[in-house]
Parts: structure tokens; C-alpha cells; sequence
């Protein structure tokens, strides 16, 4: 598809190798959030859809299962070079479905390939292991195996890159995989599942399926499903885990996030400050690693402060299509809803208003859903800007006077996706990730995002289950340990 060719009907579903129109009575539009408009309509696929993709992801379970490790990984590696081919054309396509930078979706599809590449390694990170003469004449060996049909229910900020956290694992691991796209955002999926389809992956081992609740609970409850992934809200993924649990389903649910971002007065502030700037308003702050509360320690305050200011005056807002923009529009008219929500929240509770983003207009794009960067002063922890996830570019300033009372109101708080520190210090550094609960934690680096090779972790209320995405966690997730015992007379 090319990216002039956008302004379709209605997007199909793939299942078993084939493009399908579904039957749903509803749609839903997809809106360029930059233009405010219809870019395409998603189809609120049914039960009956779902189930068809979950009996030919079933059936063609039987066939990969068997299919020599080597083998599949040439498919992952053709897949990989697909999508590097029409690297330039998946990343506008993000842009203008989902509105981040150009730039934040060139970095978006590096992290998809990288994915990809990592998954080539399963031949290596799926070996069991042997042990010799565990008693007489007896040896014991682990070997992992594939279980099935597994799938996944992909979140709107990253379409493009957030699927391959799961599904390359998956089928490189031998097992057949189903991808439910956002609806608000279904064009990076479908892109990519033409090109994949070009590849020649054998039919029904990769399908997709648009829609919305009616599709996940029917995942979930068929009896041919092993287990889901899923990014999303907290709320939202408590409730799918619990259900997975009663279906006797594996689950691995990434939830919300807020994470602090601590600053000690002995921090290099020339390069902690650009550090902070992408952190928070990078992809517009709509990511669970984004920057969520800046707690400046001791006389750290003042001039970080200052600086903040200075440098979120300097960021340059537009449509993310256009070079040199480096940040565009919320993904959505009800995220930016939300956002300006929050900024209301803050001022109502007492928070000082160092620079409001409310009511930016860019030239040319008048109907964009545009917030610009906003730094909130004089934040209390129990404040709702400072307590729940505001998913916008706004950076609340929390004084404290030490790294103690930072560790305190980290701690305080639900989530736990992860935390930075910014300081010059060992003993400090050290301090902070042994005692921070948080899954990833950064030293001198604003967004601690693991790379493909390690998991993407969390804790408290940003993460439910045992093994998370990418890595050795997923190849563990899709695949089951059998011991085997053997003595020979």
C-alpha cells in the first residue's frame, strides 16, 4: 500500500494467509492528528472473525511446530529485510496515523528491526540443557517446546514497533500468532502485514484481527488460545489478566506508568537538561517510559528549573511529517482532552504555571490536536499531576531536599515502570537502583528503554505476570520446559 493510497474505506483483517473484509456493522475512524482527518475506518471485527483466525493460527500450529528452528528464523530474517526496505515509507505511514516526529518513527521501526534481529537469535537463546549421570547410568536434559496459538493487543503509541516486543519471539519459537492492532491506529500493522504476506510466512502462522473488546474476550476465552500480551492502560490490563487467569491463560500485561525523574545538585546540568527535554515531551509524553515528574534535589532546584523553562520554550511543535518538527500533535482529540485536563488539575490544586502549553496554533494545521511543552512549579506529591499518568508534555517540578525524600515519593507511588537519576556520583547511582523500585532504571539516561536482547521490565501496577516482552523473558514466555529422564538397559 502506498502511503498516497491511505484514505481507504474500511481496513481488512489477515487470516490464513488471505486479506478478509470483515462482516462487523461497525467501524471506527482513523484520524491524521495533525489534520483532523479521516485517513481510513477500522471494522469492529466479530467473535465469529476472531475465531476463524484463532482455527487457522491452530491449524497451521501443527505444521510450524515441525518446521526445522533454522528455518523459521530465514523467514524472520526476510521479514527484517522487507521491513528495512520499506523503512521510509512504514515510518510516514506511523506519522500520520499516530502524529509523533518523523524522527521518533524512524527510531520506532529501528526498535521493530532490532526485534526482529533479536528474535533471529532464538536457536541459540531456546537451548535447554543436559546433565550427565544424575544417578547411575541416568541422564536428565530440559527441552523447550512451543504450546500454540498465542496473540497480542497492541497499544496506540507504538503500532508500529510494539507487536515485534512479542509476536518475532513467538514464531520464531515455533509457536502461530494473532495481532490485534489499536483501532485508533490500524494503518502500521496493515502495512506490515503486506509486506510480510510478500515474504510467503506460510498461511495462518502470522494473522491480524481490527476491533475491540467483543475480539479480545473471544481470544481469550477460546480453549485454542495459550496465552496474550498486552500495553495498554492499568486499568484496562488488570482486567484482562484477571480474565486470562480464569481461562487458564499465560499473560504478560505492561500497564501504566509514572515515572520520576530525580536531578542531584551534582549533576551535569548541560547534559542532563537535553536528557530531561526528550525524555518528556519526546512522542509528545505518550510512552511508558516518557518522563513524568522531575524531582529537583536540594540546590539543584533553581537553576535546573530555570533551565527547564528555557529549553521547552526552544522545542518546536508542528506536524511530525515535516523535518526538523520535534514534536507533533497527541494521537488523539481525546488524549489532548486529557492533557488539558490535567493542566486544569494542576492549577485548581496550587500548582504555578511556569509555561502553558493550552492553545498553541500551528500554521496550516489549525484543527491538530496540539499541546505545547508545559512546566508546572511548586507540585506537592499528593497532587494529581504528580500522582497519576498525564500520557502529554507536561513536566511537574517537585523540590526535595534530599535523595532520600526522592526515593520516598517514588515509592509512594503505584507504579513503578521506571525512574532516572542525574548525578556525578557512584555511591549515589549506586544507591538509586538498588533501592528504586522501578523495572528499568536509568544513571544519567532519560528514557530507560531496554534493547531487544534484554526484557522490557516493570513493577508494581505497570506490570502484571512473571515474563515480559523481548529477550530471553519472551522466548521463556512462549515456550515450555520438558524435562526428560532417560536410562538405557
Amino acid at each position: 500500500m502506498e502511503v498516497s493510497a491511505l484514505a481507504v474505506d474500511v481496513v481488512k483483517n489477515y487470516i490464513n494467509g488471505r486479506w478478509v473484509e470483515s462482516k462487523a456493522k461497525e467501524t471506527r475512524d482513523v484520524i491524521n492528528p495533525a489534520t483532523s482527518e479521516v485517513i481510513a475506518k477500522t471494522p469492529m471485527s466479530t467473535a465469529e472473525e476472531a475465531n476463524k483466525a484463532i482455527e487457522a493460527a491452530k491449524a497451521a500450529f501443527r505444521r510450524w511446530r515441525t518446521t526445522p528452528v533454522f528455518t523459521r528464523i530465514r523467514y524472520l530474517n526476510r521479514i527484517r529485510d522487507a521491513f528495512e526496505d520499506n523503512y521510509e515509507e512504514l515510518c510516514k505511514i506511523l506519522t500520520m496515523e499516530q502524529g509523533k516526529a518523523i524522527d521518533e518513527s524512524r527510531g520506532e521501526y529501528r526498535r521493530t528491526i532490532e526485534n526482529l534481529e533479536c528474535a533471529t537469535s532464538i536457536p541459540s537463546l531456546q537451548m535447554g540443557y543436559n546433565t550427565e549421570d544424575i544417578a547411575a547410568g541416568i541422564d536428565e536434559m530440559v527441552i523447550k517446546q512451543p504450546l500454540g496459538v498465542f496473540f497480542c493487543v497492541a497499544p496506540f503509541n507504538f503500532p508500529g514497533m510494539v507487536p515485534t516486543w512479542f509476536w518475532p519471539f513467538a514464531v520464531g519459537a515455533g509457536n502461530t500468532y494473532i495481532v490485534k492492532p489499536s483501532e485508533q491506529v490500524p494503518m502500521s500493522q496493515v502495512r506490515q502485514f503486506e509486506i510480510i504476506d510478500k515474504v510467503g510466512l506460510p498461511k495462518g502462522v502470522l494473522n491480524m484481527v481490527h476491533g475491540d473488546a467483543e475480539v479480545v474476550n473471544a481470544f481469550l476465552e477460546s480453549p485454542d488460545t495459550i496465552g496474550m500480551s498486552f500495553v495498554g492502560s492499568t486499568r484496562v490490563g488488570k482486567l484482562l489478566y484477571k480474565k486470562a487467569g480464569e481461562y487458564s491463560k499465560r499473560a504478560q500485561v505492561q500497564g501504566g506508568a509514572k515515572n520520576f525523574l530525580t536531578v542531584m545538585p551534582d549533576a551535569d546540568l548541560e547534559r542532563t537538561v537535553p536528557a530531561l527535554i526528550t525524555s518528556f515531551y519526546g512522542c509528545t509524553g505518550q510512552r511508558c517510559l516518557a518522563g513524568g515528574v522531575l524531582l529537583a534535589v536540594g540546590d539543584a532546584y533553581e537553576p535546573l528549573k530555570e533551565a527547564i523553562v528555557e529549553a521547552s520554550r526552544t522545542v518546536s511543535v508542528g506536524y511530525g511529517l515535516e523535518e526538523g518538527v520535534q514534536m507533533g500533535p497527541l494521537a488523539s482529540k481525546q488524549g489532548m482532552d486529557r492533557v488539558l485536563s490535567y493542566i486544569e488539575k494542576g492549577l485548581e490544586e496550587g500548582a504555578e504555571l511556569l509555561l502553558d502549553g493550552r492553545g498553541i496554533k500551528i500554521k496550516d494545521y489549525e484543527n491538530g490536536y496540539f499541546v505545547g511543552p508545559t512546566v508546572f512549579d511548586k507540585v506537592k506529591p499528593d497532587m494529581a499531576i504528580a500522582q497519576e499518568e498525564i500520557f502529554g508534555p507536561v513536566i511537574p517540578i517537585i523540590h526535595v531536599k534530599d535523595l532520600d525524600e526522592a526515593i520516598e515519593i517514588i515509592h509512594a507511588n503505584r507504579y513503578g515502570n521506571a525512574s532516572s537519576v542525574f548525578t556525578s556520583s557512584g555511591s549515589v547511582a549506586r544507591e538509586y537502583q538498588y533501592r528504586v523500585r522501578a523495572g528499568n532504571i536509568g544513571i544519567n539516561i532519560g528514557i530507560a528503554a531496554p534493547i531487544a536482547t534484554f526484557p522490557f521490565s516493570g513493577m508494581k501496577d505497570s506490570f502484571m505476570g512473571d515474563l515480559h516482552g523481548q529477550g530471553k523473558d519472551a522466548v521463556d514466555f512462549f515456550t515450555e520446559n520438558k524435562v526428560v529422564i532417560t536410562r538405557w538397559f
